[in-house]
This record gives structure tokens, sequence and C-alpha cells, in this order.
């Protein structure tokens, strides 16, 4: 990880305390991880609980990569909390066209120097009702497509047995284990040179989703659903939380999602 030295500090803290505790928590298992590019690359998983970032994190810092997440703009002015992030060289999502170029300009040099973006595509914790991947959001496709960034499809399952979607608390025993597949990275070259418009960035879009829910399928060892959750189509908000109610419906937002959301 070609980081800073501070960086490479703050790092090796937070991941001594994190590893400690999800290697107390489950067990773990990773296939693929031969598949990860030798440079620096857009993570694609899916997003079933709020533990996500943390088994994506430890995977990706086993294999001496340097993960960096996409966070909210304000969680950047929390003290201590702030001064993290921006030691890790996490990535501010802002709104601006300015605050976004610099978001663009520090995502190139986190590849440049071989780290890897999370981008979560689906912006928040799945609304489907099975925890299957729902539609995407279009962030994680246009830096691709915008910088040439290889994205690499992963996808994970059981750690929603020790920390469910929404849970107040964790559920050690029995013993689970977090299962992790990497796949090959996502051919977008059939978007080369069109336009980067709607349409564009949802077909691209699409091509990844299909690329991560084929890895759950395949670790799931079920058939994915026919058509992806929409949650527009159930009146579900796109961002935040939400109440279930039965096994379809979904509640107004809550609190927001903060840490690897993708944005449209």
């Amino acid at each position: 990880m070609k980081e800073s030295a501070r960086s490479r500090i703050t790092f090796v803290i937070i991941a001594a305390i994190a590893r400690s505790s999800l290697n107390l928590m489950m067990n773990r298992k990773w296939e693929g991880t031969e598949k990860l590019p030798a440079g620096g690359f857009i993570a694609a998983p899916n997003h079933c609980t709020e533990i996500d970032p943390l088994i994506v994190g430890h995977m990706l810092y086993n294999q001496n990569r340097a993960p960096h997440f996409l966070a909210k703009a304000g969680l950047f002015k929390v003290p201590v909390f702030g001064a993290i992030l921006r030691a890790t060289k996490q990535i501010p999502v802002e709104r601006s066209t300015a605050g976004a170029n610099r978001s663009l300009q520090l995502a190139q040099e986190i590849v440049d120097e071989g780290g890897a973006i999370v981008i979560y595509p689906e912006g928040t914790l799945t609304r489907d009702p099975d925890l299957w991947p729902m539609k995407g959001h279009t962030g994680a496709a246009r830096l691709a497509l915008e910088t040439g960034i290889p994205v690499v499809p992963i996808a994970h399952w059981g750690a929603h047995e020790v920390f469910p979607r929404y849970a107040k608390k964790f559920y050690l025993f029995p013993r689970k284990t977090s299962r992790l597949v990497i796949g090959d990275p996502v051919d977008l070259s059939a978007f080369a040179g069109r336009p980067m418009d709607k349409a564009t960035l949802t077909a691209a879009t699409e091509v990844i989703m299909v690329a991560v829910t084929g890895l759950l399928a395949t670790l799931r060892g079920e058939e994915p659903p026919a058509e992806r959750w929409d949650p527009s189509a159930h009146n579900q908000a796109k961002h935040g939380r939400f109440m279930e109610r039965g096994k379809s419906n979904g509640g107004t937002a809550a609190t927001n999602d903060n840490i690897g959301d993708s944005t449209e």
C-alpha cells in the first residue's frame, strides 16, 4: 500500500482493532483474492448489513490493499472522526461541482497509489426482503467510465447473521461464518466512447449489478429474483433506513447510511 506514514499508522491502529473484533465475532472464508488487479481499482460489493464495510475492508487490508470508502462530506467536519477520515484518505461525497472535482482528483490519486475505492452500487442497504442486490445507483459506473479504473465485483454472505440489517445487537452464538468471493473485473468496454448520459450510466450500472448478483447467487446456492428490487416501485426512499412492514413494504427514511454509498 503506497500510503503516507500518517495514513499507514492510522490504518494499522484501526485495522488492529477491527480485525481482532471481527475474528472474535465470526469465522471467515475468502475466495478469488488472486483476481484483485495489481493496480488500483473500484471494489463494488453487495450491501446487506451495517458491518459490511468492516467485512470488505478487512479482506482488502489483508491483501495489502488500502481500503478507501466514499463518505458524506459532513462527516469530515466531525471532531476526531473527521481527522481519521482525512488521515486515511477517505473520499468525501460533495454535491458542488468544485467539490465533486476534488473528490475525483483524490480518487485518481488513490488508484495511482494502488489503493481500492469501495463503492456500494446500491447506494444504501438493500431493500430487497431476501437481501438480494437491488437496483443500483450510477456512481461506480460513472467513476469507472470517466477514469478507466477497473471495477471488481464482490459478494459476501453470512455477516448479516451476526448483525442483521438495522439490528441493535450482535448474535455471536452459534458461531457464524462470513463468506466472500471476488469476481473478475467487469467488462465495460461496450460503453467506451458513448455519451455519459443516463442511458449509458444505467446500462453500465446494470452490468455491474449482474456481476455482483451472480457472485452472491453462487455463495447462497440460490437463484436470484427474476426482477431486481426497485425501491421507488415500492414507495421506499432510495437512501437511509426504512422499517420493514411484513416482507415487502418500507417506511420513510430515518437516518442515512454514511459510508461507502455511491451517488447518481
